[in-house]
């Protein structure tokens, strides 16, 4: 199976706002960063 990898995107109140499961490392942080830009 290998490593299985997620991130979690945390608001300011510590409540659990995106849950992405299955990233990929080397996009990963791309990816974070949009929805960052479009959530806001």
């Amino acid at each position: 199976m290998g490593v299985v990898r997620s991130s979690f995107i945390i608001d300011e109140n510590g409540v659990v706002e995106k849950v992405m499961p299955k990233v990929k490392s080397d996009t990963n942080a791309a990816e974070v960063l949009a929805y960052l830009k479009e959530s806001k």
